[in-house]
C-alpha cells in the first residue's frame, strides 16, 4: 500500500466520523435537543482541524500545492500515474463521502435557520407583549388593552 492510499484511507476515517457528527447535529436538531449541540460542534470543529491537516498531507504526497487542490488536478495526477489504481478508489470513495457530509451540513443549516426562524417569532410576541403591558393610561396607570384598538377607544 502506498502512503499516499494510506493518506487517503485515514482521511477517508476522518470524513466517515464528520459525517456520523453531522448526523448526530441532525438528529437532536430535529428533535429538539439543544444541549448536545455545543458537545457536537466541539467534535466538528476538531475533525475539520484534522480533516485540514489530512488534506495538506494528501497535497504533498501528491506534490500538489493548495492553489492546485481541486478535484481536475488530482484527477490529472491520477491520469499521469495509473500505478495509483487502488489511491484512486480511495480518492474516488472520498469525494462521495464529502459530497454526502455537504448535503448533510446544509440539511442541518436549514433545520438551524427554522430553530432560528421560530425562536425569532416567539421573541417578538413576548417582546410586543411586554410593550403592551407597559403602556400607561391618562391616570397614570398600567393600561390593559383588549388588543383591539377599536374596542378601546370606544
Amino acid at each position: 500500500m502506498s502512503q499516499l492510499q494510506r493518506a487517503l484511507l485515514d482521511e477517508t476515517a476522518l470524513l466517515r466520523r464528520f459525517i456520523e457528527v453531522l448526523r448526530e447535529e441532525q438528529s437532536s436538531l430535529s428533535t429538539g435537543q439543544a444541549d448536545a449541540l455545543a458537545d457536537l460542534g466541539t467534535a466538528k470543529l476538531d475533525l475539520v482541524e484534522k480533516l485540514n491537516a489530512a488534506e495538506q498531507e494528501r497535497l504533498r504526497l501528491l506534490g500538489l500545492t493548495p492553489a492546485q487542490s481541486s478535484r481536475q488536478d488530482t484527477a490529472e495526477w491520477f491520469r499521469l500515474h495509473p500505478a495509483e489504481s487502488a489511491a484512486r478508489q480511495s480518492w474516488e470513495q472520498l469525494i462521495a463521502l464529502a459530497r454526502e457530509a455537504r448535503e448533510l451540513h446544509v440539511m442541518n443549516g436549514e433545520l438551524i435557520a427554522m430553530h432560528l426562524a421560530k425562536t425569532s417569532e416567539a421573541l417578538d410576541i413576548l417582546t410586543q407583549r411586554q410593550s403592551e403591558a407597559s403602556l400607561y393610561g391618562s391616570d397614570g396607570q398600567a393600561a390593559t388593552g383588549s388588543g383591539s384598538r377599536i374596542v378601546d377607544s370606544a
